[in-house]
């Protein structure tokens, strides 16, 4: 992998896949570059696709106590070393990230976001602060694995299937990365859709949820695509919150495919 500076000074590990316009894929919790690797390879006969480990993931570092704005700066870091203005898929979390980078000012022409967890109304604010006071209290014990384990359950994974993720490999991954459960937590503040900011994203944006998303996933999205001044929103039949990427390449190809004067005309 190759490594870019964050304006802090953090080194940022990215890789380039394909040739063409560049995209960029923002994970979500948990992930890293390498779990983008199946999509990105779907999308790189159209385009040169940039993977990133997120700040404190894989091979990038981890510089200091987090702010929102440190990862707005790492996302700038990676979209400029392809020396010019950039697509943007965001998966979850990281679809929260790329919104509100380019609310921020990221030079995007086209942006996708893949159901960004944000839990408006009374009870899903209140859901999220326990959430929150729970995760904090996790980590400051040092059980990372409880604070995966409360990730995976409040996204829906059941008991069984946790308990047989802790006894396979992979688990090892992801308690290594499980402290920066707190900054996906953090960058969805209160939970709320942050409509203001997000009236400020001037790119043209498909905010995308899946068939079999949960009810509120479908709720936020369309809020989301309100709040977005040039947004449409879709319904991708048969997803849930895991997305398979030969579901979603497609779409992405024919979003991302917009001939440059089109993209500067609508």
């Amino acid at each position: 992998m190759d490594k870019t500076l964050s304006r802090d000074g953090t080194p940022i590990a990215y890789r380039r896949h394909g040739d063409g316009p560049p995209v960029i894929l923002v994970g979500g919790a948990l992930s890293t570059a390498a779990d983008e690797a199946p999509l990105a390879a779907l999308l790189a006969p159209r385009f040169t696709v940039v993977t990133y480990d997120r700040r404190g993931r894989g091979a990038s570092g981890d510089g200091g106590p987090y702010a929102l704005r440190h990862e707005i700066e790492d996302l700038a870091a990676v979209a400029a070393t392809t020396g010019g203005r950039v697509s943007v898929f965001g998966m979850l979390s990281g679809g929260a990230l790329a919104l509100e980078a380019q609310a921020a000012g990221l030079p995007v022409d086209l942006l996708a976001v893949y159901d960004p967890p944000y839990t408006p109304g009374p009870a899903g604010l209140l859901y999220k602060s326990r959430c929150t006071a729970l995760l904090h209290r996790l980590l400051a014990a040092g059980d990372r694995g409880g604070a995966v384990e409360l990730y995976l359950s409040r996204t829906g994974v059941p008991e069984e299937t946790i308990a047989r993720m802790r006894r396979a490999p992979l688990w090892s991954g992801l308690e290594a990365v499980a402290h920066t459960l707190a900054y996906d937590d953090a960058l969805l503040g209160d939970g709320s859709v942050p409509a203001g900011r997000l009236a400020s994203v001037t790119a043209r944006t498909l905010v995308v949820t899946g068939g079999f998303s949960t009810e509120q996933a479908h709720r936020t999205t369309l809020a989301l695509a309100a709040a977005i001044p040039r947004a449409r929103h879709r319904t991708l039949t048969g997803q849930t919150r895991e997305l398979a990427p030969h579901a979603i390449a497609p779409v992405l190809t024919e979003f991302f495919s917009r001939p440059v004067h089109a993209r500067q005309a609508s």
